[in-house]
């Protein structure tokens, strides 16, 4: 099962909305095949391993797949009925799949058939490689990750605003890694006025996320490179009804997708945002920045987990700007909690990852 789970991993950032998931066939003992699904639309993780048998007999044999195979009809056929087809004896299962038109028939369809089935498997190291689609298959929401670097001292720039870079080479690579993985990328119109990302991926062999810039009253240039190249890479700007019918013209007609959002405290209601992203098909969401962003996707309760590289370094300075804006928390007994908070060494830097504690 390891060794599935190491083939589903393969699939990262290609399969969405689809899980990662990764198959090995056995017979006395012998490892005959595995596989992985590659991408959305293309043969899932018991199809390929299938197809990496090749002609070798693999009647009786035990398939090891990290995620319960499929019942239904999709993009592609019932990986149970092919396991079926194959007289497979036994089949070890990691995780169940929480999408309704599978949960359980795929497991019931491989038992009625006489395949001996054993669940549960390293299910936890395969719901966690699979956060993303445990989310967004339930509830049709992306999965949220808000990520930020800064300081020992807990700065992302100096009084003077020069930010590059405070997170060393390795933390960078990791986050074109992230940019790769998540569907969409969000910024403010702050961060796009002050910065003029790209917000691309710089991974070789990466894909471009959908890049997302909240900004209520359409303040960005025409002229930034987002804009620029939006016909080249997908922009959706949100904003709300204070922007002018002129400005939106503008944009669309440089190829930027403009979502309007309902209005809240004076800003583009994050919640409603998301949500109106998830019904787009997206998935998952990567939060870069910057500071009113962060705090007001922390209040609108919509980030899942909070990944910060924080470099041995103290910078200082009362005006340097922090990674949290907004005006805060009155009281500490309402500060966000993380759970299952883990830190590793990344190059010089400490990432330090938890999960927003359910309310």
């Amino acid at each position: 099962m390891r060794m599935a789970l190491d083939e589903a991993v393969k699939g990262i950032g290609w399969t969405n909305p689809n899980p990662m998931v990764g198959a090995v066939i056995v017979k006395d003992g012998r490892i005959i095949s595995r596989g992985y699904h590659h991408r959305c639309g293309e043969g899932h993780a018991e199809v390929e391993a299938f197809r990496a048998a090749g002609e070798a007999d693999v009647s009786g044999a035990t398939i090891y797949v990290t995620l319960e195979p499929c019942s239904h009809y999709g993009k592609t056929p019932p990986c149970a009925d092919l396991i079926i087809s194959k007289k497979i004896s036994r089949a070890v299962v990691g995780a169940l799949d929480p999408n309704p038109l599978v949960s359980g028939r795929g497991i019931a369809k491989l038992r009625a058939a006489g395949i001996t089935v054993e669940t549960g498997v390293l299910a936890e190291e395969s719901i966690r490689l699979n956060e993303i689609f445990m989310k967004y298959i339930v509830n049709k929401e992306p999965f949220v990750l808000y990520k930020s670097a800064m300081s020992l001292d807990g700065k992302i720039a100096a009084p003077s605003g020069e930010s590059q870079w405070i997170s060393c080479g390795e933390s960078r690579q990791e986050v074109q890694e992230l940019r790769n993985q998540y569907m969409g990328i969000m910024v403010g119109s702050g961060t796009v006025l002050s910065d003029d990302p790209m917000l691309n991926c710089r991974m070789p062999g990466g894909k471009d996320p959908v890049r997302i810039a909240v900004d209520s009253s359409l303040l960005i240039p025409t002229g930034c490179r987002l804009v620029q190249t939006a016909r080249e890479i997908p922009l959706i700007v949100a904003c709300t009804k204070k922007a002018s019918e002129q400005r939106i013209e503008e944009l669309r007609e440089r190829g930027v997708q403009i979502l309007v959002v309902p209005e809240k405290d004076g800003h583009a209601d994050i919640r409603a945002l998301v949500s109106a992203l998830g019904q787009q098909g997206i998935d998952s969401i990567l939060i870069e920045g910057g500071a009113t962003l962060a705090f007001a996707a922390f209040r609108a309760g919509v980030i899942d987990k909070v990944q910060m590289y924080i470099a041995p370094e103290i910078i200082g300075g009362s005006s340097s700007k922090t990674p949290v804006g907004g005006e805060g928390i009155e009281h500490l007994e309402d500060a966000w909690q993380l759970r299952d908070v883990s830190s590793r060494a990344v190059g010089r830097d400490i990432c330090v990852t938890g999960y927003l504690r359910a309310e």
